[in-house]
């Protein structure tokens, strides 16, 4: 348990362009890798979709020490319906808070010091307005719940997560596997928990040989396996095993094998201008609006 890391979460983005500008200019993140594929993902990676998509990994530093973004981009859908599963991630930085007003984008101070930017596609960032930390500036993902004990069961008890803080009052939980992780905090949102179209993935890395007794004690225990163990392939890079599971909420949660994916994930030079360069050859905005026609809504 001790090995197991907090990887990234995965956001589906309708507007890739505007989209880089917030990551790259506002949060400050750097494109970590960029990857383009023709026919859709043997685990859902890009949702239920089967036509071209890509991936985009950014984040403040390479992926063995930092929780990042992936951002899947589905040719041809221009935006997606969001829930109140995913209620934001948060991270200390006064220099995106600095970007922010520097770029005019909106910003509502929620707390003292605390704000909340808004990210093409409508996900919610929390920004401390603070120095930004020499590690990971990103501290937690706050995901929506709607039984606070039976989720924190399910975490801690099933996936081995150690309980931080638990506030039944305010009706949160915060959890993670390591101190100097990007932690997971479970929020109760009175009522059923709606995924949307948008609905992302929470992925965290475990040992090669835990995936088979991870995906065992989901079965023992009758708990939901989206996606049993199988083999991901990524062009020119290396093959990775993973096991897709859901929570009680239906969160997904993807498990993947450590070694094979701190060789997949290696920060590529070339990401930014892969990028930037799939952006420019990408006309399907163009063909849209010359055919007055509207991308469309997932």
């Amino acid at each position: 348990m001790a090995a197991r890391r907090a990887l990234h979460f995965v956001f589906k983005v309708g507007d890739r362009a505007r989209t880089a500008r917030f990551y790259r200019e506002l949060l400050g993140m750097k494109v970590l890798r960029h990857e383009e594929f023709e026919e859709g993902c043997k685990a859902s990676c890009n949702g239920p979709y089967d036509g071209k998509w890509s991936k985009t990994m950014v984040g403040y530093g390479p992926e063995d020490n930092h929780f990042v973004a992936e951002l899947t981009y589905n040719y041809g859908i221009g935006e997606y319906r969001l829930g109140n599963d995913f209620l934001g991630i948060t991270l200390v930085s006064s220099q995106a808070v600095s970007n922010a007003k520097k770029m005019g984008w909106p910003l509502k101070e929620i707390t003292s010091g605390v704000f909340e930017a808004e990210a093409p596609g409508g996900y919610k960032f929390y920004l401390e307005d603070k120095e930004q930390l020499k590690q990971d500036p990103v501290w937690k993902v706050t995901l929506g719940v709607s039984n606070l004990q039976k989720s924190v069961s399910y975490w801690s008890g099933l996936l081995g997560m150690k309980i931080y803080e638990q506030d039944e009052e305010k009706q949160r939980a915060l959890l993670g596997y390591a101190d100097n992780q990007c932690k997971l905090e479970l929020q109760a949102v009175g009522g059923a928990v709606d995924h949307g179209t948008a609905f992302g993935r929470i992925a965290f890395s475990c040992a090669k040989e835990e995936l088979p007794s991870i995906e065992a004690l989901m079965k023992k225990e009758n708990q939901k396996i989206l996606t049993p163990l199988v083999s991901l392939d990524t062009p020119g890079k290396a093959t990775v095993q993973v096991v897709i599971l859901a929570d009680p909420d239906g969160h997904e949660i993807c498990f993947v094998g450590d070694e094979a994916f701190r060789e997949l994930s290696k920060v590529d030079p070339a990401g930014d201008k892969l990028l930037d360069d799939a952006m420019a050859a990408d006309n399907s905005d163009k063909w849209f609006a010359e055919h007055n026609m509207k991308k469309v809504s997932a």
